[in-house]
């Protein structure tokens, strides 16, 4: 159960309504981390930014490729809000996320969110060698800001307890509901 009453549209600041009626218009609904970061608008618009920096890395990688990099950082962070809107993205896809096919530039992010969420301070030298022979400073830094902020949404959904949005409910079977409650031993 959510730490915190989500927000609602009726009795809302005009702003809140926008993005309400915003997010609507884009994919139907406003999720309930939405709706709960509605309740500060400078946080809000602060956690939004992820759409940009997703965007542009999706410009660098692709979309499948990206998505990896999420699922990676949040079934580790053991979140599962972020862990099950991205497996949702792969099962509707048709694809089994217990075990992924994985091109070398998908395994190199898989691997560097898995790193990201378990040690920030323990990232392998030879990951970075390899991020260092693939992409450039610039879009290296994208990578780790973008996966930074992928933390930081896991955090934020975790410490507030945000339900799962009910779209998402099916998607949390008893084996997903282990995998992302699982700790390493």
């Amino acid at each position: 159960m959510s730490y915190l009453p989500l927000t609602e549209y009726e009795g809302a600041s005009d702003e809140v309504q926008k993005e309400y009626d915003y997010w609507t218009g884009r994919s139907g609904r406003v999720t309930n981390m939405k709706r709960l970061l509605l309740h500060d608008e400078p946080t809000y618009h602060a956690y939004m930014e992820w759409y940009t920096l997703y965007a542009r890395l999706v410009d660098v990688v692709g979309k499948r490729a990206t998505d990896l990099l999420c699922y990676a950082i949040s079934t580790n962070n053991h979140c599962l809000l972020c862990s099950t809107f991205f497996q949702q993205i792969f099962v509707d896809a048709g694809e089994d996320p217990s075990g992924f096919a994985l091109s070398g530039t998908e395994q190199l992010l898989f691997d560097l969110g898995e790193a990201i969420s378990r040690n920030p301070n323990a990232v392998p030298d030879e990951l970075y060698a390899q991020l260092k022979e693939t992409f450039t400073p610039s879009q290296i830094v994208l990578l780790i800001g973008f996966a930074a902020q992928m933390v930081a949404t896991n955090y934020f959904n975790m410490v507030t307890k945000v339900d799962v949005d009910e779209p998402l409910e099916p998607y949390v079977t008893p084996e997903f509901l282990a995998k992302v409650n699982a700790t390493e031993g």
